[in-house]
C-alpha cells in the first residue's frame, strides 16, 4: 500500500494556493508542519488513517525542486463535473493546463480525465470513472 506521495516545490505559498484550490473539494484537509504542507483524508476516531497522504515540501537537500519526467500523481473526483470544476479552480490558482478535461482514446471508455502542472511543474491528474455517467462511446 502506498502510504504517502511527496512532490518538491521551491515556493510553498504558490503550491498551497494551487493544491488548496482542489484537494479540499476531494476531502483532503491541510496541516502545515515545519513550513511544509501535508494533505490527508480525515480519520474517524478509532480508525486507521486513509492512505495515501500527499506532501508538498521543499527538497531536503536544499537544492532547487524539479518535476520528475514521467512522474504524475492522480486524484479521483466524484464525477465528470467535478473534474471540470477542479481543473478550472486549479488553473485559476496558478496551475497550467496539461490536458483539458475529457476522454482519451488510449484509456477505457469511462475514464474522464484532465491534466495539470502545478506552479513548480509537477504533473497532476484529476479523473472520474463513474459507471453511472455517460462514457466516451455512449
Amino acid at each position: 500500500m502506498i502510504a504517502y506521495v511527496t512532490v518538491g516545490v521551491d515556493d510553498i505559498a504558490r503550491a498551497e494556493r494551487f493544491y488548496s484550490a482542489f484537494l479540499p473539494a476531494l476531502g483532503y484537509t491541510l496541516e502545515k508542519y515545519h513550513g511544509d504542507l501535508s494533505y490527508a483524508l480525515p480519520v474517524k476516531p478509532g480508525q486507521r488513517g486513509v492512505h495515501p497522504e500527499f506532501y508538498v515540501k521543499s527538497p531536503f537537500n536544499g537544492e532547487a525542486a524539479t518535476a520528475g519526467n514521467g512522474t504524475m500523481v492522480a486524484f479521483e473526483a466524484r464525477n465528470q463535473g467535478q473534474v471540470r470544476d477542479l481543473h478550472a479552480a486549479a488553473l485559476a490558482a496558478g496551475g497550467s493546463d496539461a490536458g483539458q478535461p475529457g476522454f482519451r482514446a488510449a484509456y477505457g471508455p469511462r475514464f474522464f480525465v484532465c491534466y495539470l502542472r502545478d506552479p513548480q511543474g509537477n504533473k497532476i491528474a484529476l479523473f472520474s470513472s463513474d459507471p453511472n455517467e455517460p462514457g466516451r462511446d455512449d
